[in-house]
């Protein structure tokens, strides 16, 4: 984490990462063009927060996307703040953007671990309600097939769809349609896509939630923070993480 700390320790960098909370999916000209300084400059200042992982790219057509990360500032934020102080905190996180086309978000988090075992707590039911909120997933896991994610105190699925590309232990692809709440709902489908890249003795695991509408509520794409650290904090210690989701959902 002190990558993280010495990342947000300069206020351009900070203000860099406040402007795309703002706007994510910006290109290196447009955080240009909003701070008083040469593009080699900000380049630096995006290099150094990309290296603490605070800023994930991805590249669409010629252009080169910068996305904000918030799963280290979510690290950060269940490691120091009191769950019986705070539990809400959580909204620091809160993803919200006003783009001119569907939205993109996009996550990323190293684990130690291997791809096979990354694979199998992304896909078994068991390990998944272990830092998915109490929920699990069932599919058959082949291409074409349908998922859902379910939850013993829930009447019928959350969320379900069809498993667009299964490449198990590498990249598995869905659509989404939540029916969580009425307002998740009324947002249709979505689309997520998970891949994971062998790092040395670890894993890069980068999940992209797309296809949302510009002014989707953030309760379908906000969770994937507190998500994605229960599952490194699974895989690495085999115990649970206390997050905000989950004290909502530990009673129900």
């Amino acid at each position: 984490m002190e990558t993280v700390f010495k990342a947000l320790a300069h206020p351009t960098r900070r203000d860099l990462l406040d402007s795309l909370f703002a706007q994510d999916g910006q290109t290196l000209t447009a955080l240009t063009d909003g701070h008083d300084m040469t593009r080699i400059g900000v380049a630096k200042h995006l290099q150094l927060l990309e290296e603490a992982g605070l800023v994930v790219t991805r590249r669409r057509g010629r252009e080169k996307l910068h996305f904000l990360n918030p799963v280290p500032i979510r690290l950060i934020h269940d490691r120091w703040v009191s769950k019986y102080t705070e539990p809400w905190a959580g909204g620091l996180v809160d993803l919200k953007t006003e783009l001119e086309e569907a939205m993109e978000k996009v996550f990323e988090i190293y684990i130690r671990t291997t791809p096979e075992r990354l694979w199998a707590a992304i896909t078994d039911p068991a390990i998944r309600a272990r830092y998915q909120f109490g929920a699990g997933v069932d599919s058959t896991w082949v291409a074409g097939s349908k998922w859902m994610l379910v939850h013993p105190g829930a009447d019928g699925a959350l969320a379900a769809g069809e498993n667009l590309v299964v490449d198990p232990p590498h990249r598995l692809v869905q659509t989404m349609d939540v029916s969580w709440s009425e307002d998740a709902a009324r947002e249709g489908t979505s689309r997520v896509t998970w891949e994971i890249e062998p790092v040395a003795d670890s894993c890069r695991l980068t999940v992209i939630h797309d296809q949302l509408r510009d002014d989707a509520p953030a309760e379908l794409y906000g969770g994937w923070p507190m998500i994605l650290s229960g599952l490194k904090t699974w895989l690495e210690t085999g115990e649970t993480l206390t997050t905000p989701g989950s004290l909502m959902y530990e009673n129900s």
